[in-house]
């Protein structure tokens, strides 16, 4: 998942290219260059290990060392120009490894977000051809192939004739010094847009690269290439055949607000989660008419649903776990979770009167995407709930749920998950109400709850914050290992609470329902292995935790307990432990949901680790 822009204008665009690679380098961060044509129609480039901070330092050292032409204008910047920040997916992290990728002449530069699945074979083929490759990539293929087909080739012909050998998901910027006028853009399953302004044209992975540039948008269809030249810009399909994406409105818009005075985005986004709460629920009660018409579904639709499936990845799976229990005990729909990187690879089943709902933050996720398309195909209604309204999964989709998390800069998701709860809570409501089981009192209700839940979620942080960072987390983070439990909806809200202490403070969790512990994990309990433990608020389920806190104690466990007011029992058991109001219990997950992240950052906090751009992670996940 890395991203990539382009330019092609009047204009030096150097500093507008580093600009939108560090809007997107949530995308992936281990690397970084930069190419263009400049002054003398020659391509000049710089790229380094590590992210734009230290692209540009690279870049002021290198132009101590580079002259300027003759006509005052300088080497490293051009008027045609390509970027890249990288997540690894071939190759570590080096200066060798980092785009862009050339040919063997060096007068070809490739960017490239994706994978090339048969790099190996072309490779072979293009070494006995004499070619010879200096990284590790799969990415350097693409610029030896063409380095080929331009050689016999007009350039649209050469584009085709290298997008016919290439297997996998790719979005590719390439340029060249034979064309020094051109900026070709390739995208297969990997997404690509242009920004079409007067005068110039912007090419990126993601709008909010261009959003401030202009308002026009064209979203590259699936298996497409462009040339663009100038102004001047032509799309084609894989066949050769001319076709006209249409020209839309761009309504994202980039905020660079920055930190407002906390140290981390994550922090921050931490604090924002009662005002997402808030912001969630008043778009979606204050526009149902448009809301129901993006969701694309109709009363008698939802009526005759039997079946939902949630499909998701990492915290929007976890999401979906929790979503099941809101559809199951408000609206008595039977539901399922699927993490797409496995659902595309078991046997499929078309069930009717099923709607599946896909949840990405970016509506982006590779895997997510793949499983929309395999059900598209199959054509088994489907609706995005996402977090960005111009992503590929809310335009494939037939119908969308957007969330109001707003710009989610942070690696490790707090406010967008938040969301996804406040939504898919509000969504199990409609569809309660549009099958007869519920009144709009009850919906009035369901939103009330909310706001009150969110007003706990950050009391929560304020009660308990100073003797956090004064004296738990700082003891807690010497234990290299943890196990955390959970029954009912609180064990898929563990196990996104493990994954956020994986995530930035590189900690070993293992993750399991606390009825498992007797099948075989008691064998880990003892005094060096805290186990952190979430409480429900349904009696049966409490009785049953509490019987597992004891099975935990019984063996010299160490016990951090998240428990509801007047569990006195379960508070009693433990070493540690955080006390929260009583509220509705399917909404237990979300008022524990800020003092976890905030307890987990203190942590990575102290062990000083990258908090905002976790080692080896990227935001954006469009690779499978």
């Amino acid at each position: 998942m890395c991203s990539v822009v382009g330019y092609s204008g009047p204009r030096l665009c150097r500093q507008m290219i580093l600009e939108g690679l560090s809007r997107l380098e949530y995308r992936g961060y281990d690397s970084s260059g930069f190419a263009c044509i400049n002054a003398t129609s020659k391509l000049a480039s710089v790229k380094t290990q590590g992210g734009i901070q230290q692209l540009n330092l690279k870049i002021a050292t290198q132009e101590m060392g580079v002259s300027i032409s003759s006509s005052g204008e300088n080497n490293l910047d051009g008027t045609l120009a390509i970027g890249h920040t990288r997540w690894s997916t071939h190759g570590v992290s080096t200066d060798t490894n980092a785009h862009p990728h050339f040919d063997c002449h060096k007068s070809i530069a490739v960017v490239h977000n994706g994978i090339i699945e048969n790099f190996v074979l072309l490779k072979e083929k293009l070494q006995l051809a004499g070619h010879h490759f200096v990284s590790q990539t799969d990415t350097e293929v693409v610029a030896h192939l063409f380095e080929d087909e331009i050689k016999t080739k007009s350039l649209e012909k050469a584009v085709l004739s290298v997008v016919t050998k290439l297997q996998g998901a790719y979005a590719l910027l390439i340029i060249s010094e034979k064309y020094p006028d051109y900026l070709i853009a390739v995208r297969k399953s990997s997404p690509l847009c242009l920004g079409v302004a007067d005068k110039e044209i912007f090419v990126a992975s993601d709008v909010t690269a261009f959003t401030d540039k202009t308002d026009q948008v064209v979203f590259l269809p699936d298996e497409s290439f462009v040339l663009i030249s100038g102004t001047d810009y032509h799309v084609y399909n894989y066949f050769g055949e001319r076709i006209y994406p249409p020209v839309q409105k761009n309504t994202c818009i980039w905020l660079s607000e920055g930190k407002s005075g906390y140290e981390h985005y994550m922090l921050k986004e931490i604090y924002e989660q009662k005002r997402v709460i808030i912001d969630t629920v008043n778009f979606l009660r204050g526009n149902t008419a448009a809301v129901m018409q993006q969701l694309n579904i109709s009363p008698e639709t939802v009526q005759d649903i039997q079946n939902i499936h949630f499909i998701g990845c990492g915290t929007s799976w976890h999401a979906g776990l929790i979503g099941e229990y809101f559809m199951q005990e408000i609206a008595q729909v039977a539901t399922q979770s699927f993490l797409a990187s496995e659902f595309r690879y078991k046997k499929f089943f078309s069930y009717p009167r099923t709607l599946t709902i896909i949840i990405s933050q970016s509506g982006e996720t590779a895997d997510s995407l793949e499983a929309l398309r395999l059900l598209s195909a199959s054509k088994q209604p489907t609706v995005a709930l996402a977090n960005v309204a111009s992503s590929s999964m809310v335009r494939e989709a037939d119908g969308f749920l957007l969330t109001q998390a707003g710009q989610e800069i942070a690696v490790a998701s707090t406010k967008a998950f938040t969301s996804q709860i406040a939504a898919l809570y509000i969504f199990a409501h409609w569809v309660a109400h549009s099958k007869g089981l519920i009144t709009n009192k009850a919906i009035a209700r369901a939103h009330e709850e909310l706001f009150v839940a969110g007003e706990i979620l950050e009391n929560s942080i304020e009660r308990y914050k100073f003797d956090i960072v004064a004296r738990i987390a700082p003891y807690y983070a010497k234990y290299k290992n943890f196990i955390f439990l959970g029954r009912h909806i609180s064990f898929p809200f563990a196990l996104e609470a493990a994954l956020k202490l994986k995530e930035i403070a590189y900690i070993f969790v293992d993750c399991y329902p606390a009825g498992e512990l007797k099948h075989g994990p008691l064998a880990l309990i003892d005094a060096q292995t805290p186990v952190v433990l979430f409480s429900c608020l349904d009696e049966v389920i409490y009785k049953k935790l509490y019987g597992n806190a004891q099975e935990v104690k019984a063996r010299s466990g160490h016990l951090i307990v998240f428990a509801f007011e007047h569990q006195k029992d379960l508070i009693a058991l433990a070493d540690t432990v955080f006390i929260f109001p009583k509220v509705n219990p399917l909404l237990a997950p979300l008022v524990m949901t800020g003092l976890v992240q905030f307890f987990v950052y203190q942590i990575a906090l102290l062990l000083e680790r990258p908090i905002d751009r976790p080692r080896n992670l990227a935001k954006s996940v469009t690779v499978e």
